[in-house]
């Protein structure tokens, strides 16, 4: 049997004379958390109601469990795929309690299958003792718990989640969402979520894609797309960073003038070639004795950290993160160091 649940190959789905999807290949690995991030209108949303099977398919196919379930010829009805699915407006059935709810997918299973199931369910996501509520009588966090509870009764192969927890505020966004993980991990069940917060798919996801313009950029582990972008698009979407100018020594080392950078990625570009280096906020550290000296130009209080534009002596600007309680005033004078260790650079001649 195969490794991969998930398989889109060469999908392009259109909206009337737009192309909404353009050539989009995955393939997603059973047991594995995904997450689908991009900016609005990048056709995230519309991948995830193609493999939902609610959007029609112009070239390429779609197979799940190594069934292809679309194609421009055909297409098997969402009901058939086994697929659970939460909206990011959660449709709960206001006129059905929590359990009804849970248990609509389950009328060929007896009654008190049905029941059991039910409790189950009610204890792992946390609403024990709700089966009697109405959603009217719910907050938005335990309505979003009984959508994945009723997404899940049904025994799903595949879960496709489209922007879960966008109508939730923060605090609530980031617990559930670490809350989701444990269960999707402890059930071992295989999900495709849809979100534009980065923050929200890098807490859930063991594999991320960034989409731009209907194309699938880069397909990574959330370490890689940050520390190792495809292009300047991926650099500049995921986290924060700066490009600071650099000129290639040899196949893995850039000399800057904040300093010599050097990594385990190859470059082929020859030497002396001209490049844009991505620096990240951890890459440029506080240091009292360090050999870069700036003056702080924008401050971006994150909690326990303070995220700092530094404008060096040259003009440079760079970001680094400071300790909260480590706190400068504008305008102050500070010293940093390059701690980066690895090197990420774009030819600056190919734009990309």
């Amino acid at each position: 049997m195969s490794s991969s649940l998930l398989e889109a190959r060469d999908i392009e789905c259109r909206h009337q004379d737009h192309v909404a999807v353009n050539g989009l290949t995955l393939r997603l690995e059973r047991e594995t958390i995904a997450c689908l991030l991009g900016p609005s209108g990048c056709g995230k949303t519309t991948v995830l109601r193609a493999i939902a099977g609610f959007e029609p398919l112009h070239r390429g196919t779609i197979s799940i469990n190594g069934r292809i379930v679309s194609s421009p010829e055909m297409r098997i009805p969402p009901e058939q795929r086994h697929i659970g699915m939460v909206s990011q407006d959660y449709a709960v059935f206001p006129h059905l309690t929590v359990e009804d709810n849970v248990a609509f997918g389950l009328r060929r299973v007896s009654r008190s299958e049905r029941r059991a199931r039910v409790n189950r369910l009610l204890d792992l996501v946390g609403l024990q003792g709700a089966q009697n509520r109405y959603p009217h009588e719910l907050s938005g966090g335990q309505q979003q718990r009984v959508a994945l509870a009723r997404a899940l009764a049904i025994g799903p192969e595949l879960l496709l989640l489209d922007e879960p927890f966008s109508s939730l505020d923060v605090e609530l966004r980031e617990r559930l969402g670490a809350e989701l993980r444990i269960i999707l991990k402890e059930q071992r069940i295989t999900t495709l979520m849809v979100t534009h917060d980065q923050h929200e798919a890098f807490a859930l996801s063991d594999m991320v894609g960034i989409m731009s313009a209907g194309e699938l950029v880069q397909w990574d582990t959330p370490f890689n797309l940050y520390h190792q972008p495809i292009n300047r698009f991926v650099a500049g979407f995921i986290g924060h960073g700066v490009l600071v100018r650099g000129t290639l020594v040899d196949a893995r080392t850039a000399q800057t003038a904040m300093g010599r950078i050097q990594g385990s990625q190859h470059y082929d570009w020859p030497a002396g070639s001209e490049v844009d280096v991505l620096l990240r906020p951890d890459d440029v550290v506080p240091d009292a004795d360090g050999p870069l000296h700036g003056r702080i130009v924008r401050e971006a209080f994150k909690g326990a950290e303070i995220l700092y534009t530094v404008r060096l002596r040259d003009g440079t600007e760079v970001l680094s993160l400071f300790p909260s309680h480590n706190r400068h005033q504008m305008g102050e004078d500070v010293s940093l160091s390059l701690a980066a260790d690895h090197l990420v650079a774009f030819r600056c001649d190919q734009g990309t």
